[in-house]
């Protein structure tokens, strides 16, 4: 029997978490980690859909891992991507054995096994009880840990494809996720990042995302919780309270906004107006001082107006966030989005984004200056990827490099803010290691 396999992962945090579900499921199996693809009897390609580009990218990416399939071995497309195109990607790409969406993780060792006999499968059907909650989880070693909250989701906004990949919204038991956080703090966690496709609209029936975040925060031994992504009107009274009194949650939100005009929030189908996002912006940031913003942005959409971006402009500069993931509009099919009229062209696009991401590099450059000086609790966790520097990242997300061994992973360090890129810091250690508890 062919036990060994390799993932490929793109796109979110859910993916990730994904892939680290699959490995747990293939490994009830007797299935071990491959590190390479080379190396491989089974090779999965954890596929995101968000954007055009990143299915185009996939689709490279399976042409190139043909190369290394034998007898019997199998390749495979999971994920968003497989969930969206389903049997057409047998089709599309025919040295593809199997198509499985996020539902269909479950049934992995059996369709591998029917494609090792020679049959080409697919299994995108929605199951909206599925949480997998008797699949541990296997995932790399280090100090922080994805924790997936809430599947789907409900919203249909529309440039996004997300409802159609990860079906309707649900939610684990509060039990369920405070138990296999414990779980993880006794292994030695000490960070986790709570996920969900709207995580802080989360509720199980019983609880709400603030009973969530509390129910966690209470668990002996955890130091930082982090969350995404949420939805800025599910921002209630009760969550923004939360947030601010539970001391794990670290002060950072990464609060989508996608434009700064009504008219295209409007075309979009968001359920908030530009005014009532810098109110959930100024209540944050009353709640939690030094808390730090970050935001999504969609240039580009159909029928947006010089004016319009300019509206988006404008907001970058009135929320003054600390960072932006810019993108121009990508054309989704089956999402509502390509019927609207008055696509814009993707020069005009591409010139947006430009001077969008000029703005964004220079509030974040300016923001970044004022902060060199100041010191930060931070979570050692990784090499970075260039030099023998760890990379390291404050409560507020910041990312900090420092002249630490690799044996410093997981610690928790004070350190001074001594420079930076513009986006990335370089700190010194100022006190010695805090213990980790």
């Amino acid at each position: 029997m062919l036990k060994r396999v390799y993932i490929e992962t793109y796109g979110c945090q859910m993916n990730v978490a994904d892939s680290e579900l699959m490995f747990g499921v293939l490994g009830r199996e007797g299935y071990l980690r491959a590190e390479t693809a080379e190396d491989a009897d089974v090779v999965l390609v954890n596929t995101c859909a968000v954007r055009d580009n990143a299915e185009q990218r996939v689709i490279g990416r399976m042409g190139e891992l043909q190369r290394h399939k034998r007898p019997g071995s199998v390749l495979g497309v999971v994920g968003c991507m497989a969930q969206r195109l389903g049997p057409a990607l047998l089709a599309r790409v025919p040295r593809v054995d199997l198509v499985v969406g996020p539902d269909g993780y479950r049934n992995l060792p059996e369709l591998i096994g029917l494609a090792q006999g020679g049959q080409r499968v697919s299994d995108t059907g929605f199951r909206p009880w599925e949480h997998y909650e008797d699949v541990p989880a296997v995932r790399e070693k280090g100090p922080g840990a994805f924790v997936t909250v809430q599947r789907g989701c409900d919203y249909r906004c529309t440039f996004c494809v997300v409802p159609q990949t990860r079906g309707v919204e649900r939610s684990r038991r509060l039990a369920d996720v405070q138990r296999e956080v414990a779980g993880l703090v006794e292994q030695g966690t000490t960070e986790v990042t709570l996920l969900g496709q709207t995580v802080n609209s989360y509720h199980d029936g019983e609880h709400d995302f603030a009973d969530l975040l509390r129910a966690v925060g209470d668990i002996d031994g955890l130091r930082r919780i982090r969350f995404t992504s949420p939805y800025p009107t599910d921002f209630t009274p009760r969550v923004v309270d939360a947030i601010a009194t539970t001391p794990a949650v670290c002060e950072h939100v990464h609060l989508p906004v996608q434009s700064g005009s009504n008219a295209v929030l409007k075309r979009m189908l968001r359920r908030y107006t530009r005014e009532r996002y810098v109110e959930v912006v100024a209540e944050l940031r009353r709640a939690v001082p030094g808390i730090t913003l970050s935001t999504d942005i969609i240039v580009g959409f159909p029928g947006e107006t010089e004016d319009q971006f300019t509206a988006t402009l404008s907001l970058v500069t009135e929320a003054d966030f600390d960072d932006a993931y810019t993108f121009k509009y990508s054309v989704r099919d089956g999402t509502a989005a390509v019927r609207l009229k008055d696509h814009v062209p993707d020069e005009v696009a591409s010139e947006r984004l430009a001077r969008l991401i000029e703005v964004v590099r220079a509030n974040v450059r300016r923001k970044n200056m004022a902060r060199l000086g100041e010191t930060h609790e931070v979570l050692v966790e990784r090499p970075a990827r260039r030099g023998h520097l760890m990379l390291a990242r404050t409560r507020t997300n910041q990312l900090v490099l420092l002249d630490l061994p690799a044996t410093a992973i997981g610690e928790y360090q004070t350190v001074r803010l001594t420079g930076t890129t513009g986006s990335t810091f370089t700190g010194a250690v100022v006190l010695p290691q805090l213990a980790v508890l």
